[in-house]
């Protein structure tokens, strides 16, 4: 191989050798872990200034340790409205297409363009395109600033849209085509699910009948950023919250937050992926990507969480 095939391989395929935390190299934060057919996948925001941040990179793995970059499956040359702010990828894979939900611009009132947008691509390395040609949510509704989308789909299918800054959360019903919304049975669109201490970044998944909803709190700027959940019977709560489960270590790292979670297919093992701060830094953009096992005891509650450099170890999906 010419020297500079290896390093371009070199530069795209990455392997921790026994420190698996960060899982690949660079500042990434906001990661999204899903799987699809035969591989993990991580999708994270480029953790940098605002003005940098137009494009998203992916990242597969066989494994959990052996990582491949994807770079730029979205940016905003396929975005027309989107030119700064590409925060917090979520993505779903539905009818053999890929729908990666994404905000952008960072708006701070209605008379902003910007929001969530949503984007469609045949292959989870993209290249992935606006699917609606505008905000698919523009507008802040019960006080949640447009940012930090999830998509849940619900045992029976329905799909929502979980999204929500400034400790404000939001459900939404989306159409089938995820071009808009389906108004509940009392006419609303937007319903607040806002729990105590929540500020951002919510997940929900079900775990034996149960509703797990995961949020952060603190500031993601600062050491106190964490990670908190509830349990509830319906995705629309109530929500009530049981405690924190992901926090800073100071000797490893701090402000440990803005996660989600990957379930192993058909398996009761649970991985948290989440960013933090390494003790060395100091600035604002300096997130890494991480992954550590996550735990229930036999009363179904989350197990605290304890951040590590090791990581998780090397786990293949089957064929």
């Amino acid at each position: 191989m010419k020297p500079t095939l290896l390093f371009l391989a070199m530069s795209l395929c990455f392997s921790t050798w026994g420190q698996n935390n960060p899982v690949f190299p660079g500042w990434y934060a906001d990661p999204e872990g899903v799987v699809f057919d035969d591989a993990y996948w991580i999708y994270p925001t480029f953790s940098a200034a605002y003005e940098d941040q137009v494009f998203l990179d992916a990242f597969s793995s066989k494994d959990l340790v052996n990582w491949t970059k994807h770079p730029r499956v979205l940016d905003t040359s396929a975005v027309k409205w989107a030119h700064r702010a590409v925060w917090a990828p979520a993505i779903v894979k539905k009818d053999q297409k890929y729908y990666l939900f994404f905000g952008a611009n960072d708006i701070q009132s209605d008379q902003e363009e910007g929001g969530i947008g949503v984007a469609v691509a045949d292959k989870p390395t993209g290249p992935f395109k606006d699917l609606i040609g505008k905000p698919l949510v523009g507008k802040f509704h019960n006080g949640a600033q447009p940012i930090d989308q999830f998509v849940f789909k619900d045992k029976d299918g329905q799909y929502y849209l979980i999204y929500g800054g400034w400790g404000h959360c939001n459900i939404a019903k989306l159409k089938d085509d995820f071009t808009g919304f389906i108004p509940f049975e009392d006419g609303s669109v937007f319903k607040e699910i806002t729990p105590e201490g929540y500020v951002e970044g919510p997940f929900m998944f079900i775990k034996d009948g149960k509703y797990y909803f995961m949020w952060s709190e603190g500031g993601w700027t600062g050491p106190d950023y964490s990670v908190a959940y509830a349990i509830a019977d319906s995705p629309m709560g109530p929500f009530t919250r049981i405690d924190k489960i992901l926090e800073q270590q100071p000797e490893i790292a701090t402000g440990a937050g803005h996660h989600s979670v990957i379930q192993y297919p058909d398996s009761n093992q649970y991985y948290i992926v989440y960013h933090r701060r390494p003790k060395a830094e100091t600035a604002r953009d300096s997130r890494e990507t991480c992954i550590e096992v996550m735990e229930f005891d036999d009363n179904g509650f989350i197990k605290p969480v304890t951040i590590t450099t090791e990581g998780v170890k090397a786990h293949p999906l089957r064929k």
